[in-house]
């Protein structure tokens, strides 16, 4: 089975960290501890809730979909076993990746399309299913980006948001092998008005402080979302724009493949100023032909 894919000694002992970023092996080699801050209160999401009996404790928080057993075991399998058939590139923080997309520089806002052939063809019923669910109509990726994680790497994200100029709204990952936790952190100033009814506002930033026992700094708070196994999470939003996303050492337990697809910001879209350059994107990517660039 594809979960039962062991690191080779090799793997063990490389890095791909650079700067800041670290991983079980550097760590090691360099010593000392990461440099991770702690949130000092923890919301756990939960798509069904309507109402709380902590009211004063909850907030609402929307832009989050999440769809249960999205592939099947097998399906699950078959797509990890034809991932590990291409070499797996080292990462920053203990990761390893595949990358099916244009050559991006986000500093400067330029992008080439040469060695970019299109998306793998076992994404092809992947992205089929994905516009058979509301609120994924229309969804057409450009870009895909396969991340392994492994707890003898220590492997991690740091919280960051996603760029808006080439990506759309929507952030599409299938999480297989294993459940992990999406920690999501807002560092914008103020504080969160922690509200009884749900209907308020879920971004409410108060200037000033209001029933203190039912606001917190926003930098204070960390919202974790339980991904299942085999589930297709969907960002968009203020989750997509407003709250920086990660996954910390502590929430991989086992072996964790991540599929990231992203659409196509309205800069590229019909009626764009790069309308042309979205198209080619497009005509590359749903060939379906592709290899890791």
């Amino acid at each position: 089975m594809a979960a039962a894919a062991a690191e080779s000694p090799e793997v063990l002992r490389e890095c791909g960290c650079k700067g800041i970023r670290t991983c079980l092996i550097c760590e090691r080699q360099r010593g000392g501890d990461p440099p991770w801050e702690l949130k000092t209160y923890r919301f756990m999401y939960c798509s069904d809730t309507e109402e709380s009996d902590f009211e004063g404790w909850a907030f609402p928080f929307p832009g989050v979909m999440l769809i249960e057993d999205f592939v099947t075991r097998e399906e699950e399998a078959e797509l990890v076993r034809l991932m590990d058939r291409d070499p797996w590139k080292l990462s920053q923080s203990g990761r390893r990746k595949q990358d099916y997309g244009p050559k991006v520089n986000f500093r400067k806002q330029k992008l080439k399309t040469e060695g970019f052939c299109g998306l793998p063809s076992f994404s092809r019923e992947v992205v089929r299913r994905m516009g058979l669910y509301p609120g994924l109509e229309g969804f057409r990726p450009v870009e895909q980006c396969n991340l392994d994680y492994c707890p003898e790497r220590g492997s991690a994200i740091d919280p960051h948001l996603d760029d808006a100029w080439l990506w759309g709204e929507r952030l599409v990952s299938l999480n297989l092998l294993s459940p992990t936790v999406l920690s999501m952190c807002r560092e914008a100033p103020g504080s969160l008005l922690l509200c009884s009814a749900p209907s308020a506002a879920p971004e409410a930033l108060v200037d000033s402080v209001i029933a203190p026992s039912r606001s917190v700094l926003c930098q204070e708070v960390e919202v974790a979302i339980p991904l299942p196994t085999r589930s297709l999470l969907v960002l968009t939003g203020a989750a997509r724009h407003q709250w920086k996303h990660a996954i910390h050492r502590r929430h991989i337990e086992a072996r964790r493949v991540c599929v990231t697809f992203r659409e196509l910001s309205a800069e590229f879209g019909p009626g764009g100023r790069q309308q042309e350059l979205g198209q080619e994107l497009l005509r590359i990517a749903l060939s379906f032909q592709g290899r890791p660039v």
